[in-house]
């Protein structure tokens, strides 16, 4: 695995793209306690400046921890094709119309009476540091390769992956 640091436009578009084919993450608050409180999120938008947007509830205790705390950890997992991502940012929760109505999503009645339920809330998490990992040629040739090795005996060299920080 080579190590591919990003900065700005680069690193918006990695956080991007691996965000967004996940789409959900396990979203941590809290980050001074051990265990951490992690719940999964499933991701609205990560917008063209890195910011990454959720549909909450704003009696969850996920939002009363960002009020005390604002610092959040997600862990993104994308095993279809071995893609990971880690942010640590800093959330904001919005309970403005206009926020809401940028951001609302027709799945979230699932959850609420519609974006006029007193309890939507919008989440955005600027992120501070982030790490990817990334496979250049996906997991099926990735797998390949560890079939392979298994078979011949040898180690493999792991050169299909890349990983490292995304720097917005």
């Amino acid at each position: 695995m080579s190590t591919q640091n990003l900065s700005h436009l680069e690193a918006i578009k990695k956080i991007q793209e691996l965000s967004e084919n996940a789409r959900i993450c396990m979203f941590c608050t809290e980050l001074e306690n051990i265990p951490l409180n992690s719940r999964p999120m499933t991701l609205k938008e990560t917008d063209d400046s890195g910011n990454l947007w959720f549909i909450s509830s704003d009696d969850s205790n996920k939002n009363f921890e960002i009020k005390e705390d604002r610092r959040v950890q997600l862990f993104f997992m994308n095993n279809s094709d071995s893609q990971y991502l880690s942010v640590y940012g800093e959330a904001s929760v919005y309970k403005d119309k206009a926020t809401i109505e940028s951001k609302w999503s027709a799945m979230a009645n699932a959850w609420f009476d519609g974006k006029d339920d007193p309890n939507v809330s919008i989440i955005r998490v600027e992120p501070k540091e982030t790490y990817y990992w990334d496979t250049k040629a996906g997991k099926l040739v990735s797998l390949l390769s560890f079939v392979a090795s298994a078979v011949t005996g040898h180690k493999t060299n792991n050169s299909d992956g890349i990983e490292g920080n995304a720097t917005v």
